[in-house]
């Protein structure tokens, strides 16, 4: 499949404090086994040049992006967003031409979900390298989201990642390897 069905795309960029919270959950993410229909990728802050490359309407049914938002809520609040909800004053869309705009194209065709999660400190004058306590503790809420989006689920015992699981342990665990 040259195109995959779910692109998961953390869009920010570390060295600007909470800016890294998508690159960081897709750090995590592509640690754990993931279906063959999707991709995970840092777009950094190529954000709309790169994820766009990946998208195919008529391959590509989902795209979701993982990066910080400004909803007004406290630090490290995390919540899924339709793209059509999103708010305009999107830190990472402060300059012209930011990835929103590029989404107005393929709303459409492609669905558009945003994991968003609410900053402490998105310095854009100085570098800052590091995630805040607070949404540096939102990132295991963002896989979560991720993974309930992509129908997979994980095993509560060891956190073995499977796919489609109806039973909330994997099949290891319930034959006691």
């Amino acid at each position: 499949m040259l195109y995959p069905e779910i692109v998961v795309a953390g869009c920010g960029n570390p060295l600007f404090a909470d800016d890294g919270f998508g690159p960081a959950v897709i750090e995590e993410l592509k640690k754990a086994f993931l279906p063959g229909n999707v991709k995970a990728v840092d777009a950094g802050t190529a954000g709309p040049d790169y994820v766009f490359s990946m998208l195919d309407p008529r391959e590509t049914k989902k795209l979701i992006i993982i990066d910080i938002v400004d909803f007004g809520s406290a630090p490290g609040e995390t919540t899924l967003i339709k793209f059509t909800d999103m708010p305009r004053n999107r830190i990472h869309d402060a300059e012209p031409g930011g990835i929103s705009e590029s989404l107005q194209s393929i709303k459409d065709y492609i669905e558009v979900i945003v994991i968003g999660c609410q900053p402490k400190n998105a310095v854009k004058l100085t570098m800052e390298i590091g995630l805040s306590h607070e949404v540096r503790k939102a990132i295991p809420k963002a896989l979560r989201m991720v993974f309930d989006l992509v129908g997979v689920d994980y095993c509560s015992s060891c956190k073995f990642f499977t796919m489609h699981s109806a039973i909330k342990q994997c099949d290891y665990c319930i034959a006691g390897l």
